[in-house]
C-alpha cells in the first residue's frame, strides 16, 4: 500500500535536490585544466594535521574521502595533489548556481555552498514538469559554470536527496509518487536520513537491513529502542517526510545573468546586450515584495578564460546609461572576449529594523 494515498488531497509536492559533483575539486579542475584526470583534493596540508574537504573521483578510486586526514589520504594515494581551498571562488560559483535556481522558484533551501532543495510544486516552467526543470538546471549550470551537478526529484525532501545520489556523478534520478512504496521497501536502512554508523550497526544487530524489515516493527517498539528517532524511522520506512523546504533568509540582491553560445568579442557587442538584460532585471524586481528598496547597481563579466570581475558603485543610478558605465569599467579590467554578462542591484531590507544612513 502506498502511504501517500492516505494523505489529504492537496497538491502533490515536487521537490528537487541539487548536489554539485565534488564541488571544490570541480572548480579547481575547471580553472586549471592540467589538473583533469589526476587525483586531486582540496583541504589542509598533511604536515599541519589538515583534513580533506573534498576530492575528485580519480582520488576516490584510491579510497580518499571527505573528512579524512590529509596524511592518511596521501598514504592511500601518494600522487594525490592537495590544494588549498579558494573559498571566494567557491562562494561566487554558488551564487551563480542560486541565481539559476531563482529563475524557476523562490522556494529554495540551501544546505551548503554546493547543495540545495527546491520546491517547484507551483512552478509553471515546462508545464510544471519537475524532471524537465531539473534537466534544464543541470544544462544551464554546465553551460554557465562548466561543472556538473546531480539532481534527484521526488515528492519529499528525504527521497529527493537519496535520488540525487543514485546516479552520481552528473546524473538525474526520479522517484514518482506511484514508485515511492516499492522504492522505499528495497532501500537499505543505512541510507535513511539521520542513520549514522552507530544506528546502522544497532539496526543490523536487530536484523533490520532494509526498510521492508523496518516496517515489520511496530511504532512503539521502535520508540522504545531508539527514543524519539524511532518515530522518525517508522515514517521514513514508509516514504513519509512532511518537512517543508525552508526558504533562505531575506535576499541581499537581485540579478540576471546570461551565458552566450559565442563569446562577445568587444565592449560594443556587450553593450548591445544590455537592454534585454535590464528588461529581465526589471521583471524580476517587480516580483519583490515592498519590504525592499533598490540600492547600488552592479555588473559582472566573465571572460572567455573564466576569469571574472564585478563592478558596483554606491550612489549610481539604475538607468541603462549607469549600467553601461559600469560595464565599460568592468570590461576594461580584462579587455578580452566575454562569455557571460550579469546585471543586478543590491537590496536594502526595509524589514531589518534599520537602514544605514548615507554620509551626506
Amino acid at each position: 500500500m502506498n502511504p501517500l494515498k492516505n494523505q489529504p488531497l492537496t497538491r502533490q509536492r515536487k521537490i528537487i535536490h541539487i548536489d554539485c559533483d565534488c564541488f571544490y575539486a570541480a572548480i579547481e579542475m575547471r580553472d586549471d585544466p592540467s589538473l583533469a584526470r589526476r587525483p586531486i583534493a582540496v583541504g589542509g596540508a598533511a604536515d599541519r594535521r589538515g583534513v580533506i574537504a573534498t576530492c575528485n573521483y580519480e582520488a576516490r578510486a584510491y579510497g580518499v574521502r571527505s573528512a579524512m586526514a590529509s596524511g592518511h589520504a596521501l598514504k592511500l594515494c601518494p600522487d594525490l595533489l592537495i590544494l588549498r581551498p579558494r573559498m571566494d571562488a567557491y562562494r561566487e560559483a554558488s551564487r551563480e548556481i542560486h541565481n539559476i535556481f531563482r529563475t524557476y522558484t523562490e522556494q529554495i533551501e540551501p544546505l551548503s555552498l554546493d547543495e540545495a532543495y527546491l520546491d517547484v510544486t507551483a512552478c509553471e516552467h515546462f508545464s510544471g514538469s519537475a524532471t524537465r526543470i531539473a534537466e534544464d538546471i543541470r544544462r544551464r549550470v554546465w553551460q554557465q559554470l562548466r561543472i556538473t551537478v546531480s539532481a534527484g526529484i521526488a515528492p519529499n525532501k528525504f527521497l529527493a536527496k537519496i535520488a540525487s545520489e543514485w546516479n552520481k556523478p552528473d546524473g538525474l534520478f526520479v522517484i514518482t509518487p506511484t514508485q515511492v512504496d516499492d522504492f522505499v521497501q528495497a532501500l537499505e536502512v543505512k541510507r535513511l536520513h539521520g542513520v549514522g554508523r552507530v544506528t546502522a550497526e544497532k539496526l543490523g544487530r536487530l536484523g533490520i537491513r532494509t526498510c521492508s524489515d523496518l516496517r515489520e516493527w511496530h511504532r512503539l517498539d521502535l520508540v522504545r529502542e531508539f527514543g524519539a528517532f524511532g518515530e522518525r524511522l517508522w515514517g521514513l520506512a514508509r516514504g513519509i517526510d512532511e518537512r517543508s523546504v525552508q526558504v533562505e533568509s531575506r535576499r541581499q540582491s537581485v540579478s540576471v545573468e546570461q551565458t552566450y553560445d559565442k563569446d562577445l568579442p568587444d565592449l560594443a557587442a556587450c553593450l548591445q546586450r544590455l537592454p534585454e538584460l535590464l528588461q529581465q532585471l526589471a521583471t524580476r524586481m517587480a516580483r519583490l515584495d515592498n519590504g525592499y528598496r533598490p540600492g547600488k547597481p552592479f555588473v559582472k563579466l566573465k571572460f572567455h578564460d573564466f576569469t571574472q570581475t564585478t563592478m558596483e558603485q554606491t550612489g549610481a543610478g539604475l538607468e541603462i546609461d549607469d549600467y553601461a558605465d559600469l560595464l565599460a569599467i568592468a570590461f576594461s579590467r580584462g579587455a578580452r572576449p566575454v562569455r557571460l554578462i550579469g546585471v543586478g542591484v543590491r537590496l536594502v531590507d526595509l524589514r531589518s529594523g534599520f537602514e544605514q544612513l548615507t554620509l551626506f
